[in-house]
């Protein structure tokens, strides 16, 4: 008869250490120290060094805020009022006329003294936390591509967005949420799901959409609870489906689509509890309700720092849903309109985050797609109602800002010409911008790559560089 190969004293000492083990491996894998798990995508991980940001939320004005109504003054478009400008190469997409001053005031706001449009004042009151990129420029002057370009950065083709990198570079600290939150009160914004895609990342890492125009979380996320089945009993019905998949899966390996859909259905199971107390905001201080103010845009805002401070890695908060930004006409009641909109919750938000110690690891970025023109633009047919009180698309030169996480506030980096129209001084490309945005959160974006189709993408494509000047 074999002896048996261990004695008892032995075999109990290998159990010990392995139940050991078993918690220790969960204790690494939550603090990102462990290799990636399969079985949980989103999962934290490390990033290529030590980061400064650890979440983002991106406000994004879309439509194209106008830089010379907003953070960018000029005052020589007032010399000009009326009178075409001396400029060579003002093109612009549709027909221009005369110079068109701003009707909103500018003045200088903190200690640093930077010059902001009456339009934020509130948000101004932080300007010494805001770094304001006033040379920004993108590629073309149409909505689509530049929608493209500054959410994914790519204007044409299938590529993943910005806030699917950055949950695949770092998963996200709340596995029972989305690790990337869309909203966009009232519908979904131009290209649509585009704009939050996983591209060809697997699809674990696509943003969430929720339409914060809706109160009632049952609504708002849509077949949030199980009417049906109480939790034990939906536990097992999941985990006979995911016996079922795994083995559905087995003959049909490496189909995104499939595996997206295996992780939904564990994700949507875990949101049932979470996703109801995340998003009912009636359970804020009347004075933080307040701060923020009415509204479906505040309240996006308000939701937005709610995920963050639950752990979500990536929050985009749509101005919409169609692009209200776009003042071919009409532009002075239009641009206040939208500011008073999100003004006020701005302020609060970047409050909000200095309170409860989420600033100095949360990268706030506010802007649109592009700018606008310095200029006029004359009525054409489809274009505007006729007015001649409207700008009309610009991405030569135009405004983003970003605060928190990193970012060295107080200052302006780069500028445009004397009227507003083109980036003269250090040019921020949007790779540019993505660049840097990735490197507060702890990336080298030329390393930071995926391999598909033969080819190593990354999001920044063949450029791209960081803008040392934003960083503190």
């Amino acid at each position: 008869m074999t002896p048996f190969p261990l004695t008892r004293r032995e075999m109990l000492t290998r159990v010990g250490v392995g139940m050991g083990l078993v918690g220790l491996t969960q204790l690494l894998s939550d603090s990102g120290l462990l290799a990636a798990d399969p079985a949980r995508p989103l999962a934290p991980k490390k990033p290529h060094f030590p980061a400064k940001a650890k979440r983002v939320i991106h406000l994004f004005a879309n439509g194209g805020p106008s830089q010379v109504d907003t953070f960018d003054p000029k005052p020589a478009l007032g010399k000009y009022a009326g009178k075409p400008l001396p400029a060579a190469n003002l093109r612009t997409e549709r027909r221009t006329g005369a110079a068109f001053p701003s009707p909103f005031t500018f003045r200088k706001y903190g200690k640093s003294g930077l010059e902001v449009s009456e339009l934020f004042a509130r948000t101004a009151e932080h300007i010494d936390d805001i770094c304001v990129i006033r040379s920004m420029h993108a590629d073309v002057p149409n909505h689509e591509p530049s929608f493209l370009l500054m959410n994914t950065g790519e204007p044409r083709l299938i590529r993943p967005s910005v806030g699917s990198w950055v949950t695949y570079g770092l998963g996200s600290e709340n596995q029972n949420l989305p690790g990337f939150v869309a909203m966009c009160p009232g519908g979904m914004p131009l290209q649509e799901a585009q704009n939050w895609q996983a591209g060809f990342l697997p699809g674990v890492y696509q943003g969430s959409y929720v339409d914060p125009k809706q109160t009632d979380v049952e609504k708002l996320v849509e077949f949030v609870k199980n009417k049906t089945a109480p939790g034990p009993a939906q536990r097992k019905q999941l985990d006979l489906l995911a016996k079922l998949n795994a083995a559905h899966q087995a003959a049909r390996p490496n189909d995104p689509q499939l595996e997206a859909r295996i992780q939904s259905f564990e994700l949507a199971y875990r949101m049932q509890s979470e996703a109801s107390e995340a998003f009912d905001t009636s359970k804020e201080p009347k004075h933080v309700l307040e701060a923020y103010g009415p509204g479906d845009q505040a309240r996006s805002i308000l939701l937005a720092r709610r995920l963050v401070e639950r752990g979500v890695r990536f929050v985009q908060v749509s101005h919409g849903p169609v692009q209200p930004w776009d003042s071919h006409d009409d532009l002075e009641v239009n641009h206040r309109r939208l500011a008073g909109q999100v003004d006020r919750a701005i302020a609060a938000l970047l409050s909000d985050l200095k309170r409860l110690g989420l600033f100095e690891e949360t990268l706030v970025l506010w802007g649109g797609e592009f700018g606008r023109t310095p200029v006029v633009e004359l009525p054409t047919p489809g274009s505007n109602a006729g007015k001649v009180n409207g700008r009309d698309h610009n991405h030569w030169g135009f405004t983003v800002w970003m605060a928190g996480g990193g970012v060295k506030g107080g200052q302006a980096v780069g500028a445009t010409d004397e009227f507003g129209f083109r980036a003269v001084e250090n040019p921020v490309h949007v790779h540019d911008l993505h660049a840097t945005m990735l490197l507060l959160l702890g990336f080298d974006h030329e390393k930071f790559t995926y391999r598909y189709a033969g080819r190593d993408f990354r999001l920044t494509d063949v450029k791209g560089t960081v803008v040392k000047q934003v960083l503190k």
